[in-house]
């Protein structure tokens, strides 16, 4: 590996870990409830591609943490290239966030035997993406709010049937879920 690519793997990891250590110095755990409970609007929504899929991995919590303390509410991020391709453009100004894209690929090697061996190699990506709050222009699907939950926890049935048998004191309301040891409630 060339000193450039190491020094651009490192370069993203640092900025990942720089910015999970911001979040925390500032008192906030990026891993707990990230999402803004006037923003949820009784939903928990993760990020999305242009296309409809999740993000999974780190990259929910970087892009939950970006929306959040950008006060974004639309779920979709999409590329600088994509927002143009769907008919819009990034507001002049706006600063994208940053995702990364993990795998990997084969190449054959000689081993110490001679022998040709597959060997696998890690790779990491970083790209920049927008949330629709920062785009003009996209179709109206991109700035649609959802529709309100009616019942925001749907409730399930074998899910409760395991609490009720476990004899745990679950308590509902506020906007934080826990274990209270002290008191021995959920």
């Amino acid at each position: 590996m060339s000193s450039k690519e190491n020094k651009a793997r490192v370069d993203i990891y640092a900025k990942i870990t720089d910015r999970i250590v911001a979040e925390l110095e500032k008192g906030v755990r990026p891993w707990i409830k990230p999402w803004s409970a006037a923003n949820a609007k009784g939903r928990i929504t993760r990020p999305l591609r242009h296309n409809g899929l999740a993000y999974q991995g780190i990259n929910t919590l970087l892009l939950w943490s970006e929306a959040v303390s950008k006060g974004f509410v639309s779920p979709t991020w999409m590329t600088f290239k994509q927002s143009i391709e769907l008919g819009g453009h990034v507001r002049k100004g706006e600063t994208g966030a940053t995702v990364v894209y993990a795998s990997r690929f084969t190449r054959m090697e000689t081993d110490d035997r001679g022998e040709e061996v597959e060997r696998g190699i890690p790779f990491l990506k970083a790209y920049t993406v927008f949330c629709a709050d920062q785009i003009e222009g996209l179709p109206e699907q991109y700035y649609l709010n959802p529709a309100p939950a009616t019942d925001p926890v749907e409730r399930i049935a074998h899910a409760d049937a395991f609490f009720a048998n476990t004899g745990a004191v679950i308590r509902h309301g506020g906007n934080q879920a826990y274990f209270n040891p002290s008191l021995d409630i959920v």
